[in-house]
């Protein structure tokens, strides 16, 4: 890009922002709703914005910025995930190649991001790309041969290491990054809440339990995130199982390869039996998948507590939104999550061990003024506005886009 171009950047936009990531809405986890965060709110502050993805059924791109897809398969496994292949869909190619970007984000490694990579080279313009996700672990539950995971580990610790700038979402994740081989420069940018302007009150709180049906006298626990066994849910579950003699409504959100096997699980440990103490309602629920995020949003402010024993997370947007409800998290002390959470201020921590996790669960039960309290602490400290994190992100990108060309 010419260096006159620098001063035009500044004053009229006529290219185009790139945010590129394997999955997007409806498509729903972390990165996908940052992914959308980014696209909606730098739309609104630039005007520039575009998203490219891989096709997905059901998708309706009623967004104000534009959505580009190109071809896809699902991913066996790893339901619902999709394998792209725009090197191949020639339609897309066409399209793309119209597209004067002046700046590509790639929020994963894989199909969009070397797209991104690509294009990046082409047109001689900055490369961002942020770290999110721990991918060893998602590599060695499909694949057993140790060699072709190494190789695939120093393939995408290649990719970073081509990127202008590589930003991960908290400090703790740099850790991951570091044991993949990675040895260049990390910038954290935090990932923001578009729950964070949500007004609360116990009124609201207890008006949110009726509105789904739940006994306000008996608390409400919650848990939100893909349905696989690296989230360590099948702990979570025998965890609850030990909670023998105490009444409590277990709510899990969402989807996954494992969300058969979970309810099979809990089936087997007597959670989702009709309980004659909660008037006949099972002590574990599944919800399933809640795309509507004012739907999302009555959940997590019924809840009295936030359980998420994760220790394949990174930086989980999750534990976020329920502290933006005045919800507090439980964590396993010491995994890459619990890094932004001090036990018994802004949230709680605990050792990774079924029965001292059930303990925790219980006394803070039985502690609800203690709940309220963290939980107030946890919304003040932890939900941090995606407008707020827009702002940094365009200030951060204009700086990059003046350094790069000038």
């Amino acid at each position: 890009m010419p260096p006159c171009l620098c001063v035009l950047m500044t004053q009229i936009s006529k290219y185009m922002i790139g945010l590129f990531n394997d999955c997007f809405p409806p498509i729903m986890d972390g990165v996908s709703v940052t992914t959308s965060n980014y696209a909606y709110w730098l739309n609104r502050k630039r005007g520039d914005v575009c998203v490219v993805t891989p096709q997905a059924p059901a998708a309706t791109d009623d967004t104000a910025y534009p959505v580009y897809r190109y071809l896809s398969l699902p991913i066996p496994m790893r339901k619902p995930y999709r394998l792209g292949f725009p090197r191949i869909d020639w339609p897309f190619h066409r399209q793309i190649s119209r597209i004067p970007f002046e700046l590509v984000h790639a929020h994963c490694p894989f199909s969009s991001g070397t797209l991104a990579r690509s294009i990046a080279r082409t047109h001689h313009i900055p490369l961002v790309a942020t770290f999110h996700s721990k991918y060893r672990s998602d590599f060695e539950r499909v694949i057993p041969n140790r060699y072709v995971i190494d190789h695939l580990i120093r393939s995408i610790v290649s990719f970073y290491e081509q990127a202008d700038e590589v930003w991960i979402p908290q400090a703790s994740v740099e850790q991951t990054l570091r044991e993949y081989g990675y040895k260049g420069r990390v910038e954290v940018v935090d990932n923001g809440n578009d729950f964070a302007d949500t007004p609360y009150s116990p009124l609201r709180k207890l008006e949110a339990r009726r509105a789904l049906g739940l006994d306000a006298r008996v608390p409400v626990l919650l848990f939100v995130g893909q349905h696989i066994w690296e989230k360590n849910v099948a702990f979570l579950l025998r965890s609850l199982a030990r909670l023998t003699h105490v009444p409590f409504r277990m709510m899990f959100v969402g989807t996954g390869y494992a969300a058969d096997e979970m309810k099979q699980l809990a089936d087997k440990l007597g959670l989702t039996h009709p309980d004659e103490a909660l008037g006949g309602a099972p002590r574990v629920s599944f919800v399933g998948a809640i795309h509507a995020r004012e739907s999302l949003k009555r959940y997590y402010m019924a809840a009295d507590l936030f359980l998420f024993p994760s220790l394949y997370d990174n930086a989980p947007l999750v534990v976020r939104e329920a502290a933006a409800l005045h919800t507090p998290s439980l964590l396993i002390q010491g995994s890459t999550a619990a890094e932004i959470v001090s036990d018994g201020v802004n949230g709680f921590l605990c050792a990774a061990d079924e029965r001292t996790y059930a303990d925790r669960i219980q006394g803070l039960m039985d502690s609800p003024q203690l709940l309220e309290d963290v939980g107030a602490c946890a919304a003040r400290q932890l939900a941090r506005s995606w407008r707020d994190i827009a702002d940094e992100v365009n200030d951060r990108y204009i700086h990059l886009m003046k350094r790069h060309c000038c």
